[in-house]
């Protein structure tokens, strides 16, 4: 019997592997050598190997499903492809308590003009947050929708993606910290507390999913020539690419931070804006863009499902890693100061998230809930860009009261879809989930 020989799959997947460590080269070599650009320039090439890197981590975290449960392995695969955003909160977090230690809960010189680097820690984990879901889900069940018509597969106009009933577990463990995460804005810091609570959400969420029976995983390119490996050989790889994208990081992440709001200072760009939307999107591209490719080969389920496992872990173990990394540089235990402007910010980014929760209670958003997220999510930049500076800031507010009251509305609406997600999120064995 003739078969296909593995090689040329095998150079396939080199090709893109390559592509990848090639974009990472130019900053890792500013990150060693020190050499110095125009901040602009600086940030372009730290960016572009932040976006390389996150690329290896994703490949790695879907063939990593070869040897572990479907949903431990959609946890674990979603820690890797966030692990940039950790590195670049982290650079800011870490400032920011060096900044507190020496100026007080300020966090800069009196009289400067900086942006605080608690601030930008706080703003780099909101915007994160908010693309990942405005943009993120939306765009799998636009693009869904849209592949779906194409292809002549008519559906009503309502419909949308649906989950599998085990992604009951991650969609709950999202709503307790989300509920949760709403009293962070009547705070003046993120305390120790918080972290133990949220951090203590995500560990009950990875001992649940780890329960989770095994599975056959559908990978593809990178990630299925590494998944069809030889176990110590699959294992090796899995671990050399780790290590390689991990260093990468580490050499580039807090020059990028660096770099941005460097750029901010000399062009004219709030640094703060830089901080909240361009590093999320540079340490987040290579998952969504992976969530759109699922979503344009018809995965859909397995796409938006990676993504609200995204969620669950930024919205509890980043945020709660968050204060920890403060106090350590900071030498206090006071937390990470919230001040006016970032409150409204959590305000929105939590509203916001409690309003994507209740469009999946029944674990189906239609393309209309879709549209309706992706439209508030672009309504923050028109509000802010016609409002005059005298009110700024109202926008946040208003939007944040807009996702809540539609989010009670759609709860209501679907209470009897609440208790069964509650009831199959924390307390179905994942035997009777999977059946």
């Amino acid at each position: 019997m003739i078969t296909d020989s593995p090689r040329p799959a095998t150079r396939r997947a080199a090709v893109p592997l390559a592509g990848a460590a090639a974009v990472t080269a130019p900053g890792v070599y500013l990150g060693v050598t020190g050499t110095h650009l125009s901040p602009p320039l600086a940030a372009l090439l730290f960016g572009v190997a932040v976006v390389g890197a996150a690329f290896v981590l994703s490949w790695v975290a879907e063939a990593v499903q070869v040897d572990i449960s479907p949903g431990l392995a959609i946890t674990v695969l979603a820690l890797i492809a966030v692990l940039p955003e950790y590195a670049v909160d982290f650079v800011f977090a870490y400032e920011g308590g060096h900044a507190f230690a020496e100026h007080g809960p300020a966090c800069v010189p009196p009289g400067s003009t900086d942006e605080s680097s608690c601030g930008l820690a706080l703003a780099n984990m909101t915007g994160a947050n908010r693309i990942l879901v405005g943009v993120g889900w939306a765009a799998v069940v636009l693009l869904a929708a849209w592949r779906i018509r194409r292809n002549g597969q008519d559906k009503p106009r309502k419909a949308g993606v649906t989950l599998e009933r085990t992604d009951a577990v991650p969609l709950a463990f999202l709503g307790v910290a989300t509920l949760y995460s709403l009293t962070l804005p009547l705070r003046h810091s993120i305390t120790l507390i918080d972290a133990i609570v949220l951090v203590g959400i995500f560990i009950l969420y990875a001992v649940r999913v780890a329960k989770a029976p095994p599975g056959d995983p559908d990978l593809e390119g990178v990630a299925k020539v590494l998944g069809e490996q030889p176990k110590v050989r699959r294992r090796l790889a899995c671990a050399g690419l780790f290590a390689f994208a991990a260093a990468v990081i580490l050499l580039v992440a807090e020059n990028f931070a660096h770099a941005l709001v460097e750029t901010g200072t000399q062009v004219g760009i709030s640094q703060f804006f830089l901080v909240q939307w361009l590093a999320p999107l540079a340490s987040e591209a290579p998952e969504l863009l992976v969530a759109c490719l699922y979503a344009w080969r018809l995965k859909t389920t397995d796409a938006l499902a990676t993504l609200v496992s995204s969620k669950v872990n930024q919205w509890t173990l980043l945020v709660g890693t968050l204060p920890i990394v403060f106090a350590v540089a900071s030498g206090s235990t006071s937390g990470l100061p919230i001040d006016a402007a970032q409150r409204e910010e959590l305000l929105l980014t939590a509203a916001q998230s409690l309003f994507a929760v209740s469009l999946l209670l029944s674990l189906t958003i239609t393309v209309r809930g879709a549209l309706v997220l992706f439209g508030l999510f672009v309504a923050q930049f028109v509000l802010a860009g016609v409002l005059p500076e005298s009110v700024k800031g109202v926008e946040l507010v208003a939007l944040s009261i807009a996702y809540l009251g539609a989010a009670v509305v759609v709860t209501v609406r679907s209470r009897r879809d609440l208790i069964t997600l509650a009831r199959d999120g924390f307390r179905t064995p994942y035997r009777d989930l999977a059946d």
